[in-house]
């Protein structure tokens, strides 16, 4: 394990002149070339996500978050605890945008310890409010890797074989205090195919880069604030179904929301499933809720696992929004703007086209701009010409 492949550093390769890449226009501009660089960028996301990959509809992830006295450090503002707690929060609602069958869990590590600061569940409001609590804690001593991926494995060993087992942890320190030989729980990891990706707030670390490795999950290092965004995104779209990976029938139930009438004389308030272990003083008696086809237990809302029968509950756009992952929507063909001969304009958002690339639908050959080619590919995923044309039809 402790045998790294060759790999060059950045430092220990040619001279570099990266300044040659930034060109100067007529006017003596470098906007043009930013603007190339930034293009690149966008587009890169789109063509790594193209590929008939089996990718995981149902996901059990733990985020890891380091608490220790380095996330006082005010390289990201106000610092780093509070930038990434707000990161996190916009993680959060995106993961479960894209993943809403899913569960996440969040685990804190500082003074050599690691706690649980919510278990696995799938409601963003719960996790979110923890993390707006947290903002609040003082980050002390050094954070304990080995006892923050313990915590994780202890859980998801137990998550069925057709789920995905993931850890992210997001790294600020440069030590790790464990009470073990943390090369012994890397093999423990990767024979309980847990998969373990990093982000590293200050610099590459090589017991993350081993972890990493042996696990098959990414480490990446920060540059800014947007670059860490970016990082995160990456980590809400669910990573390729391992090939050894189980294949099972699941039973789930799609309860309608039920509301009964003020008037109605039988009518009777009750408390959800969901309250009876909640502290933060959620809804209380009520007259509506998602019943449990199988044995009538009350919900306030989905998805959630029944309580009493250990049913999942989900409703229909749930398992909807789920599905397109194991069919991703085919790369919109690029083309310069010079050569497109039709209308130029944006058959989504309507606007001129004034991007040096315009994107056809191989399908209906319909045209977009840059901004909306991402976000039919990241948010939408099924272009709105091809389904306005069926509707017609």
């Amino acid at each position: 394990m402790d045998e790294e492949p060759e790999r060059a550093k950045r430092w220990e390769g040619g001279y570099e002149r990266t300044w040659e890449v930034l060109k100067e226009d007529e006017s003596g501009s470098l906007r043009a070339t930013v603007e190339d660089i930034l293009f690149q960028a966008k587009r890169k996301r789109v063509f790594e996500s193209h590929g008939q990959v089996r990718l995981g509809m149902m996901r059990h992830l733990y985020v890891v978050i380091d608490s220790s006295r380095t996330m006082e450090d005010q390289d990201l503002k106000p610092n780093r605890l509070t930038s990434t707690l707000k990161l996190m929060e916009y993680f959060v609602e995106e993961y479960f945008d894209q993943n809403p069958i899913s569960q996440i869990g969040i685990i804190t590590t500082k003074n050599k310890r690691a706690e649980k600061l919510t278990d696995l569940a799938g409601n963003p409001k719960k996790h979110i409010a923890a993390m707006k609590k947290a903002v609040n804690s003082t980050c002390v001593g050094e954070p304990s890797l080995y006892n923050a991926l313990n915590i994780a494995m202890q859980t998801l060993k137990h998550m069925p074989g057709h789920t995905s087992r993931e850890i992210l942890v997001i790294f600020s320190s440069l030590t790790t205090c464990d009470p073990a030989n943390i090369y012994d729980l890397v093999k423990t990891l990767k024979a309980l195919k847990i998969r373990v990706s990093v982000i590293g707030l200050s610099a590459e670390v090589r017991v993350c880069t081993v972890l990493t490795r042996e696990t098959g999950g990414n480490y990446n290092v920060i540059l800014d604030e947007s670059h860490f965004k970016e990082l995160l995104m990456y980590h809400v779209k669910p990573p390729p179904a391992s090939s050894s990976s189980e294949c099972s029938l699941i039973r789930m139930g799609f309860p309608q929301h039920i509301i009964a009438s003020l008037s109605d004389q039988d009518a009777k308030p009750s408390f959800s499933m969901s309250h009876l272990e909640s502290s933060d003083g959620g809804p209380g008696l009520t007259l509506s809720g998602y019943y449990c086809p199988q044995c009538r237990a009350k919900y306030t809302e989905l998805p959630v696992e029944c309580k009493v029968c250990g049913l999942t509950l989900v409703s229909a756009p749930h398992l909807a929004r789920s599905f397109h992952h194991l069919f991703p929507l085919d790369a919109f063909q690029e083309r310069p703007l010079e050569e497109h001969t039709g209308d130029r304009f944006c058959q989504a958002c309507q606007g001129e086209l004034k991007d040096k690339s315009v994107f056809a639908c191989p399908a209906c050959s319909s045209v977009f701009c840059t901004e909306c080619d991402l976000f039919i590919h990241d948010t939408l995923h099924c272009c709105p010409s091809c389904i306005h044309r069926q509707g017609a039809s």
